[in-house]
């Protein structure tokens, strides 16, 4: 017999694979979330490294520019292998907290506003679910492909990265111990904060327009400091970016609890 706090696996499930066959038929949707990757984790580091093959090509006066914690490891390198892996193995590492964080914020911006656009909320909220269950399909079904699409891009970039290099450096440089841990602890922790934010957005969104544009005004400054941070992250060691990445879960998980537990289908329909 269930308790009022138990919730069935199956119907998560169920409600998830719901969302993504919606998700992959609507090209408003399933674009930005291809495109984006695309551009930043295998069009960006092939230019990179096309541009690094170009003996004339200096990276010293940039260096300038760079705190010195940053600079030190680039500066011991010789010449010619100094721009792949400033940019390539430091420089780039926040596109790998930016994508998750981008990918998870579209597809919740999508979860109960893309139902309004489609009309099928009162049907949904009439369905004979539990409203936790339906509150964490919504969650699994933008935090599933956003880890997916994180991982398979790291996994392509890494490939595209030390393809370009291997003809300077003669070794592969990515991934190393941090880059594990920024992309299996840090990037997913990004995704679930972003969906603590979106999905609580949605829910109060009349469409999925105004949902992104609600969003963006959290999200963005959200991206701003993975932008700042990110890079960093890489140059000290393994044990802050844990820490750093716990704390991200710590504040996600309290916002997605949060939510569901403000979640009610009562609340739903009043806004329908």
């Amino acid at each position: 017999m269930r308790t009022p706090r138990t919730v069935d696996l199956d119907v998560v499930r169920a409600l998830t694979r719901h969302d993504l066959t919606a998700v992959r038929r609507s090209p408003a949707v399933i674009i930005p979330i291809l495109v984006l990757p695309l551009f930043l984790l295998v069009l960006l580091p092939l230019s990179i490294g096309i541009a690094a093959r170009n003996p004339d090509m200096s990276v010293d006066r940039y260096l300038d520019l760079l705190p010195g914690r940053l600079a030190d490891p680039i500066e011991a390198l010789p010449d010619s292998e100094r721009l792949i892996v400033l940019v390539l193995g430091y420089l780039i590492a926040p596109m790998f907290l930016i994508v998750p964080l981008m990918v998870s914020a579209v597809l919740a911006a999508d979860s109960f506003a893309g139902e309004k656009d489609r009309r099928t909320l009162e049907t949904l909220l009439h369905s004979p679910v539990r409203d936790r269950e339906l509150y964490l399909a919504k969650l699994a079904s933008a935090f599933v492909p956003a880890l997916l699409v994180s991982w398979v891009g790291f996994a392509v970039f890494a490939v595209v990265a030390n393809l370009v290099g291997w003809g300077i450096l003669h070794r592969v440089f990515v991934p190393t111990g941090r880059w594990l841990v920024l992309i299996l602890w840090v990037s997913p922790a990004s995704a679930a904060l972003g969906l603590g934010i979106m999905v609580r957005v949605s829910m109060r969104a009349r469409n999925t327009q105004e949902a992104q544009q609600l969003g963006g005004a959290v999200v963005v400054p959200l991206t701003v400091l993975a932008v700042a941070q990110a890079s960093y992250l890489l140059l000290y060691p393994v044990a802050v970016s844990l820490g750093v990445g716990l704390a991200v879960w710590l504040v996600a998980i309290a916002l997605n609890a949060r939510g569901a537990a403000l979640f009610t289908r009562d609340r739903m329909a009043s806004r329908l």
